[in-house]
């Protein structure tokens, strides 16, 4: 067990669950995570390997006999009938018969319906008048010779979400852990492993809970399939809903005039929209005027009466082009439904998440070490949206005056919800505090600048995206990182500024650098996530007369990181003079395991690189931690990561692996220094 493990299990006693478990009870059953790991926290919240694998069969075994498949309702039914009464799991919703004066349940995957279900239930589950509660409840069966009785009794029913929670105790462990530690951690409680992110691409995953701490917050996700956009909105918390297809009337969402009764937004924390992107896909325009009002007051008018609700407000879909093409021919909201392509309705989004920025989920991607219970989680983020933090940042910063009041609201409330997930104890610092408000105001000016590109009276009124460090006075503006990646930003270096230009949706093509450049010493600065960024790019003009080139990194011995000392070979004989040869020598580090492989590896190389040019020598050296590419022309550049500044690419038929504008970019700094 890895020490996080250790400690989690140390401070959360009995809270936490391996995550490798829910995929190991699921088998066939289509159930939120969130219910299985209520069944295995009641049996496998431990870190003793012996109880752990009891109490799987214990869940298999309540899985396999009470939870309710739809091809086995008959046989269910029957086991009811036989028995007289029976356990089982299955997602219940109730509704009032005002005709026979009762409320009915309907059961999801049993078929059953209209079977009445006691006042006194309702009271104390209010949400079981909503779309539906998974439960855990006991139905009896009495025949009767009367007619029009139903057979059908709830003996007793329990909607399956932990009751008590102690946020203070919750707040105190948490002390107890690193920022870096506490990120992780919520990783893996959510089911990801932290190895395989970055710690921009770990914020943008937290920022899915910020719906779940933070009221009437507006979030919206666009981006490529398959990155887990909705999985948090329908598995992770009871307290959420999913809508599929993003298709829902006034009456589902608000309140049904016909009988009064509160909508989804009265019932849950979150209402998700699921696919909501689509521009073919059917809306009603009387239903978006209401949610303009509602994510803009927290108010919403049906009939002649006015309602007030919490609920926050997630849009998460798909997008049909590339970001590149959509910033040079639309915009970023482009794949939008019709009457939802409006700029009243978008101006009430607190934050864009760049849903491109998220990398397709592969198996290595998963956490199989521990994290909260769901459940658990999900009650304490509940907890959390009593608290009001939207003020905290002023203690270091002072927002531009610029701001307006909506734009000032938004940037806010998202830097509150992350506060909350990631500091809920509070006490953080300015530097901590400074990444969540770069992070917030970037979501927010994201889509500031979409609806000036939508309608020019936006830009009547500009905003200056930037804030003041009260502790030194320094100015910082913000910018996207879309815009700093294809072309309305740049690399700059001193007076040198190097741009990146997108000409298409499918190629990023790099500015050619001239012949002859005026080089100067400074500093460029990567970020998170940044693509568009080659060897050429950064420090290629560097190269240029180079002919005794020494690279040091102790970095060089797994496949991707041999690819990138290759990639710099390529590079280095594209800059050399054709009639001169050119020395390179590798100063690296290694161990046992594989210092064998990468012999054999560098071996290779030397009768690679000898046929253009390039005499290729190395060395280990256990004891070097320094980064850098020392030239015999007078330059020295500083690696701050060495050679490996991108992230994993998908493998072979990935075409990032073959493409380094495409990659994406771990943060890191390049520094360049005149010898």
């Amino acid at each position: 067990m890895k020490e996080l493990d250790i400690k989690l299990n140390e401070h959360f006693e009995g809270k936490v669950v391996r995550k490798d478990l829910t995929k190991l009870v699921k088998g066939n059953a289509i159930v939120p995570t969130y219910v299985l790991e209520y069944l295995l926290g009641q049996y496998c919240a431990t870190d003793d390997e012996e109880t752990i694998n009891q109490g799987l069969e214990t869940v298999k075994n309540i899985i396999s006999k009470h939870f309710v498949h739809r091809d086995e309702a008959n046989l269910i039914k029957s086991t009811v009938r036989e028995k007289g009464s029976h356990r089982i799991i299955d997602k219940v919703s109730v509704r009032l018969n005002d005709v026979k004066d009762q409320y009915e349940a309907s059961f999801a995957n049993l078929g059953l319906n209209r079977i009445p279900i006691s006042s006194d239930v309702i009271k104390e589950h209010k949400k079981l008048l909503s779309s539906g509660v998974w439960c855990i409840l006991t139905l009896a069966y009495y025949s009767s010779d009367e007619k029009g009785t139903v057979p059908w009794i709830i003996e007793s029913i329990k909607p399956i979400q932990i009751s008590n929670v102690d946020l203070e105790e919750y707040k105190n462990a948490r002390a107890q852990f690193t920022t870096n530690e506490w990120m992780d951690v919520l990783m893996q409680s959510i089911g990801l492993n932290p190895d395989e992110f970055t710690q921009r691409s770990k914020l943008l995953q937290l920022t899915r809970l910020v719906p779940f701490v933070e009221n009437n917050y507006n979030l919206i996700e666009l981006g490529p399939k398959g990155t887990g956009k909705s999985h948090i909105f329908s598995e992770l918390s009871p307290h959420g809903m999913l809508i599929s297809g993003g298709e829902v009337s006034k009456a589902k969402l608000f309140v049904n005039n016909s009988t009064g009764e509160i909508g989804l937004v009265g019932y849950w924390d979150v209402v998700a929209y699921d696919e909501f992107a689509g521009k073919t896909k059917k809306s009603d325009r009387g239903l978006v005027d209401i949610l303009k009002n509602y994510m803009a007051n927290k108010f919403f008018s049906r009939g002649t009466q006015q309602y007030g609700a919490s609920a926050s407000m997630v849009f998460v879909g798909n997008t049909d082009h590339s970001v590149p093409y959509m910033l040079k021919h639309s915009d970023l909201f482009e794949a939008l439904p019709k009457d939802y392509y409006d700029t009243a309705f978008l101006d009430r989004m607190h934050a864009y998440l760049p849903g491109w920025e998220v990398l397709k989920l592969r198996n290595e991607m998963f956490s199989s070490d521990y994290g909260f219970i769901v459940d658990y989680l999900a009650e304490i983020l509940r907890e959390l949206r009593k608290e009001d933090r939207t003020n905290e940042y002023s203690q270091f910063f002072e927002l531009s005056n610029s701001i307006t009041t909506r734009d000032k609201t938004a940037i806010e409330k998202t830097f509150a919800g992350l506060t909350k997930v990631i500091y809920p104890q509070g006490g953080f610092d300015e530097n901590e505090a400074r990444e969540l408000l770069d992070f917030a105001i970037e979501n927010r000016k994201r889509v500031k600048q979409q609806l000036e590109k939508m309608d020019e009276t936006f830009l009547e009124q500009p905003v200056d995206f930037s804030y003041t460090i009260k502790s030194t006075g320094e100015v910082v503006n913000i910018e996207t990182l879309e815009i700093i990646e294809n072309g309305g930003g740049s690399i700059a270096l001193n007076d040198e500024v190097v741009n990146s230009d997108v000409s298409d949706d499918t190629s990023v093509n790099v500015a050619p650098q001239p012949k002859s450049i005026e080089l100067s010493g400074g500093q460029k600065i990567i970020r998170d996530n940044q693509s568009g960024i080659s060897y050429d790019l950064l420090f290629g003009a560097y190269l240029v007369g180079a002919t005794d080139v020494k690279v040091i990194d102790p970095y060089v011995r797994l496949p991707y990181q041999l690819r990138n000392f290759m990639e710099f070979a390529k590079l280095l004989s594209e800059k050399k003079d054709p009639d001169v040869e050119v020395k390179l020598h590798l100063v690296t580090a290694n161990n046992e395991d594989y210092i064998e492989d990468a012999k054999e590896a560098f071996k290779q190389m030397q009768y690679s690189l000898e046929g253009i040019g390039i005499i290729f020598t190395y060395e280990f050296d256990d004891f070097i931690h320094d980064r850098s590419i020392i030239l015999d022309n007078g330059w020295k550049v500083i690696l701050g990561r060495g050679l490996d500044i991108w992230q994993k690419t998908g493998g072979w038929y990935d075409i990032n692996e073959y493409l380094q504008e495409k990659r994406l970019c771990k943060a890191c700094e390049v520094t360049f220094v005149k010898g």
